[in-house]
């Protein structure tokens, strides 16, 4: 079977198709603002416009009578632009009179990582723009064991990032900022149980960088300080699930730093690290695509009357 998956949820868009044994294509129209961070309205409307160019991108490549189903984004995310990803895909449903799957987001980035990487049940370190979490199977679904009490990791990197005059994304950014820095600042650690907080590590950070400290420093600070966090709750969680591997998903995985931290941290405990390759990490079409596949595969279908947006759909709510 060959599925089309749509993603939206926020600045990237995104089509990616696949069968039960690869990625066949994925075709990307990013929304980058002029300045400052992302505005829905904006998003969508980019959403909006570049859609039919893009889905016609992709059905000159791969007929469209291939196509044995389509699979969209249904949350979490920004509203907006959910919602013309949703208006896209019942479209496609309808026209090619071809099965309809709403997917959650956060599910997806766990799925692409465990089918590239090869691992069946490991802890999953899950960071992104608006998410940030310590993801599980127990009992039949994926369970939040620790999360962001306030923002996620990749919205504290770019916030950080704008202040300093950088533009969006401001993630890769930071990490070649962060790469010649020479002095540690100390700034706040804020680790509780397996939960974390960066609000007041941005806040520390920016009043560095009024105060005239390198922004090479800053950054570098940033991300070690940041960094350890996660390491941490990783390690905890590894150690009270009982579960030697770990796997980072999430576009704030594609960084390098974070990626050798968690690396060590395994390899100190005799565990497993894993990461799929980096243009899946971040948003993407194919994760749709495929996690839509094993769903339809498993009996699972969404009417158009079930196709409504979920701005806030929690990945506990999926029933495996």
């Amino acid at each position: 079977m060959i599925a089309l998956g749509i993603e939206g949820t926020a600045w990237n868009l995104s089509i990616g198709v696949v069968d039960e044994n690869r990625v066949i294509l994925v075709e990307d129209r990013p929304y980058i603002p002029k300045e400052g961070g992302i505005h829905p309205r904006e998003a969508s409307q980019h959403h909006a416009e570049v859609i039919g160019e893009l889905i016609r991108s992709v059905f000159s490549k791969i007929p469209p009578q291939k196509i044995d189903l389509v699979a969209f984004s249904q949350g979490p995310g920004l509203g907006p632009c959910l919602r013309i990803v949703a208006t896209a895909a019942r479209a496609l449903s309808l026209k090619l009179n071809i099965p309809l799957i709403g997917v959650n987001h956060c599910h997806a980035h766990v799925e692409i990582g465990r089918w590239m990487c090869g691992v069946s049940d490991p802890v999953v370190l899950y960071v992104s723009g608006g998410n940030s979490q310590i993801i599980s199977k127990k009992g039949g679904r994926y369970r939040v064991f620790g999360e962001t009490l306030d923002i996620g990791i990749g919205n504290a990197l770019d916030k950080l990032a704008r202040y300093m005059g950088l533009q969006h994304p401001g993630g890769p950014k930071i990490e070649k900022l962060a790469k010649n820095g020479r002095k540690y600042l100390k700034l706040p650690y804020v680790v509780k149980g397996m939960d974390f907080s960066f609000s007041g590590l941005v806040t520390a950070s920016q009043k560095l960088y009024d105060r005239g400290e390198r922004k090479e420093d800053i950054a570098y600070s940033f991300q070690e300080t940041a960094f350890s966090m996660l390491a941490e709750v990783s390690e905890r969680a590894m150690a009270y699930l009982e579960k030697d591997d770990l796997l980072l998903v999430g576009g704030v995985g594609a960084n390098k730093r974070l990626k050798e931290m968690l690396k060590i941290m395994c390899e100190d405990r005799e565990g497993n690290f894993y990461a799929p390759p980096t243009e899946f990490m971040g948003d993407n079409g194919a994760m749709i695509a495929y996690t839509g596949l094993k769903l339809f595969l498993k009996g699972r279908e969404t009417s158009i009357d079930e196709s409504f947006v979920k701005p806030d759909y929690r990945i506990e709510e999926v029933e495996l």
